[in-house]
């Protein structure tokens, strides 16, 4: 498979002083929850249903069973028990599966994200919903306001097509939001039914990395703007962000639209593309700051398969154990799509969270393709 060749002309920007404190303008993260359906299996639970779901009969399952072997996958959990996919059969139904299921964790992570916040879901301003797998108008957040209790005036904003990155891309689109209404609440809900796109009797090697790669789940966070967060807030803090496109590499991840549904595209060179050039992005946007890779003391990394968790590792020459929030997302839950970097997050405040002032640095890649950097301070 031909990997583009990116030709960067921008100039290195400037390095400025580092920051010695929190910017006033800056999105305090008050909480974030999680929520995953109750079907919980073991990868090797799942690895010959889903042979019997993708594969045609009699077909050779060794490449199935290798690639559910070395995906890093330990658990995941799914939005049906795996007995009832075989009877979806068509788009209609599956899509009526994640409308249904993502109401239930969608409320689940909404309410309780608020109550760990300590608000009420009449304090919300503005909701930004976002998932790639599944379609509905009036959009999720719309069908979630009244059964939640947000205002009638609640801002909303449904967002599609971001995929993995879109988590990252959410909380920096928050924070854009919170720097102009510095007074106001946000919440980001992330709502991802990957198994619900899994595409029958396609043995395609993009549809059984997915098979063997995604997982399915909810989260929500809470921000608050600078004029919101008192001297006590937990943090972190989001200080600073960044989006990346890369040219012509809209082929290396997506979705082909088809009668059935959603076609999952997943190209050989995305861990290409992050070795060679992401790096350096992100090396750049530091830099903007003051800062270096020593200076992150929290990487909270999507986690998009052991070959992309390996070349965010060499591309930024990181100690080995980095990126270990990510590789125990992946093993327990999968990789959620946007959902994950929340769960990360969220496993980080509870398990062991940072030293006030230190830097953490939440980064994620999806369709386009694209890179989302989100700069954080506790």
């Amino acid at each position: 498979m031909r990997v583009p060749v990116i030709v960067d002309h921008a100039p290195s920007p400037p390095t400025a002083p580092s920051w010695t404190s929190v910017p006033a303008t800056a999105t305090t993260i008050a909480a974030v929850r999680t929520a995953l359906p109750p079907y919980r299996y073991a990868q090797d639970e799942l690895t010959e249903p889903i042979g019997d779901l993708c594969l045609p009969p009699g077909a050779d399952r060794a490449v199935l069973r290798r690639l559910h072997a070395s995906a890093g996958v330990r658990t995941r959990h799914l939005a049906l028990p795996i007995e009832r996919y075989a009877g979806l059969g068509d788009f209609g139904r599956s899509n009526d599966a994640w409308l249904a299921v993502g109401l239930e964790l969608g409320d689940e992570a909404l309410t309780g994200a608020l109550e760990d916040a300590g608000l009420q879901p009449a304090d919300v301003d503005l909701l930004v919903c976002v998932s790639i797998t599944g379609v509905a108008a009036p959009s999720l957040d719309a069908r979630l306001a009244g059964r939640v209790g947000l205002r009638p005036d609640v801002k909303r904003l449904p967002v599609f097509g971001l995929g993995c990155v879109a988590g990252a891309a959410g909380l920096a689109r928050v924070h854009d939001y919170l720097r102009g209404h510095p007074d106001d609440t946000a919440v980001l809900l992330t709502v991802e039914l990957c198994s619900l796109t899994l595409q029958q009797r396609d043995d395609s090697r993009a549809n059984l990395v997915a098979g063997a790669l995604f997982g399915d789940g909810a989260a929500a966070l809470v921000a608050r703007g600078g004029g919101r967060a008192g001297p006590d807030a937990a943090g972190p803090s989001v200080v600073a962000t960044r989006s990346r496109l890369y040219p012509d590499t809209e082929r290396l991840l997506g979705w082909d639209i088809r009668a059935s549904g959603f076609r999952v595209v997943i190209d050989a060179g995305v861990p290409g593309i992050v070795r060679d050039h992401f790096g350096r992005h992100l090396r750049a946007f530091l830099a903007e700051h003051g800062l270096t890779t020593d200076d992150i003391g929290t990487w909270v990394c999507h986690p998009g398969g052991p070959r992309v968790l390996a070349a965010v590792t060499d591309s930024l020459g990181l100690p080995d154990d980095a990126l270990d929030s990510a590789w125990r997302s992946l093993a327990t839950v999968g990789n959620m799509s946007s959902v994950s970097v929340l769960h990360i997050l969220q496993s980080i405040r509870e398990s062991r969270r940072p030293e006030p002032g230190t830097w953490g640095l939440l980064m994620a890649m999806g369709p386009g393709f694209c890179s989302e950097l989100v700069l954080l301070r506790w």
